[in-house]
């Protein structure tokens, strides 16, 4: 970046996927940041991760190294005839559906091809894409005020230290403090998140180990289904492992903390009874903690004056659609382009004006629209029942509107915002703007049922 100066001072707190991806496309932009970061050190722990089409559009567009790096470390299904799948769809039941006749269902597309890393994987090459020095570790906010419209951002940590920055952009997660900077004032109930009434038990298990019980259903990515409850199990680590999540249907609050619960292996078993022997067989590699899945389907905004949310924090969703990580690379695509456009600290606030208008109406409605796929892929949605047909030839109809989404023209949209907002003043100035965008994420939307 040489003696380049920057016009404004930006922090981002938290270096997951959505942070770190945010700072490798500001320094293409030739724009710098600041990661601050409450552990000692980087912790990428996590398990797979699978990323559509778009997502890795979205790598492409933030920094092409970034894109080639991924190539490195992605897996796709083994099987040469199901590279373009992105599951099965089977029952699971004792024999997969087949007793019932059924011989399994393809989803996918010619265009499509599957790729799925360890999330450690990945966040180990964003790290080398980022500055050294540009993550400040051990730096736990505990505080974070605004000085009023156009003001600095005051971060206070635990430590004693205070910074003053002109914006604060916060990917620390679904239960991260920046979402309350953001909220609690105007929409106080959308802070916390909500419970998606399901609650999964993961697991990792030798691919080996896998292929021997499972056979060639161990070596390519399939959900098997079965009322309230399902299995989803595909490739990571470059074929040697199989990550398995099962989903269990949980129509009761979640009472107590927003965390993992540890229970006895046999209550675990005992939710997996009707289910082929094969799956349960896997289950010696399934640790028994129920790990709630919560998300943020309503949030009405991303930004309050200088503080804006970014990734899980602003739209945390459930897994139904493979879909999370995808949009949070979306985010960071948009906003790294616009602020590479800010030439002054006060041009901040239209950019993110430009961003919460083209990111919150997509990204939001896949949060929900993964909400009702998991109810379809439970065997409960009223459009489909058990089904499993019928839920095979709508996922193919919905996913790829998801998979290729015109990301270069969401880039331009935010770039004709930004400059028409900065260029231009007046109320019906801004409604026409509003009115176009408001037209555009009409055309977006994307219904479960086509």
């Amino acid at each position: 970046m040489g003696s380049h100066h920057q016009p404004f001072s930006l922090a981002i707190l938290g270096p997951g996927i959505g942070g770190l991806a945010l700072s490798i496309g500001l320094r293409k932009q030739n724009a710098q940041c600041t990661i601050y970061e409450a552990a000692p050190k980087f912790d990428a722990v996590g398990a797979g991760i699978g990323l559509g089409p778009n997502a890795l559009k979205a790598m492409e567009l933030v920094d092409p190294t970034f894109a080639k790096m991924y190539d490195a470390i992605k897996m796709g299904n083994t099987s040469k005839e199901r590279q373009h799948e992105q599951i099965e769809i089977l029952g699971a039941e004792e024999g997969f559906g087949s007793l019932r006749g059924w011989k399994g269902g393809s989803v996918g597309h010619e265009r499509f091809e599957r790729s799925s890393a360890h999330r450690k994987a990945l966040l180990e090459v964003m790290k080398t894409l980022v500055p050294e020095g540009t993550v400040r570790f051990g730096k736990k906010v505990v505080e974070i005020r605004q000085e009023g419209k156009g003001g600095k951002v005051e971060m206070r940590f635990g430590d004693g230290d205070v910074v003053f920055v002109d914006a604060l952009v916060g990917c620390d997660g679904i239960k991260g403090m920046t979402r309350r900077a953001v909220l609690q004032d105007r929409y106080p109930e959308e802070v916390a998140a909500k419970y998606a009434n399901t609650y999964v038990y993961r697991g990792i298990a030798p691919m080996e180990e896998a292929r021997a019980i499972m056979g060639e259903y161990a070596e390519d990515a399939r959900w098997w289904m079965m009322e309230e409850k399902g299995w989803a199990m595909y490739p990571i680590s470059e074929g040697r492992e199989a990550n398995i999540v099962a989903f269990i249907m949980d129509r009761k609050p979640w009472v107590g903390e927003q965390a993992s619960r540890e229970v006895s292996r046999e209550e675990m078993l005992a939710e997996f009874v009707g289910y082929d022997k094969r799956l349960q067989r896997l289950l010696d590699w399934v640790k028994p903690v129920k790990w709630p899945l919560f998300h943020h389907p309503d949030t009405p905004t991303y930004i309050n004056g200088r503080v804006v949310l970014l990734g899980d924090s602003a739209h945390a969703s459930s897994p139904s659609q493979a879909a999370g990580a995808g949009q949070g690379l979306e985010d960071a695509l948009v906003l790294s382009r616009l602020l590479g456009l800010v030439e002054s600290a006060d041009q901040l606030d239209v950019a993110f004006q430009a961003y919460d208008a083209v990111r919150r109406p997509r990204a939001q409605n896949v949060v929900q629209q993964s909400l009702e796929v998991g109810t379809a892929y439970f065997l409960v949605h009223p459009e489909f029942g058990n089904d499993l047909q019928k839920l095979t030839d709508d996922a193919n109809k919905r996913l790829p509107l998801i998979w290729w989404h015109d990301l270069e023209g969401d880039c331009k949209i935010a770039k004709n915002y930004f400059r028409e907002r900065k260029e231009q003043s007046g109320t019906k100035t801004v409604l026409q703007s509003n009115c176009i965008l408001r037209s555009f994420f009409r055309k977006d939307m994307i219904p479960l049922v086509q």
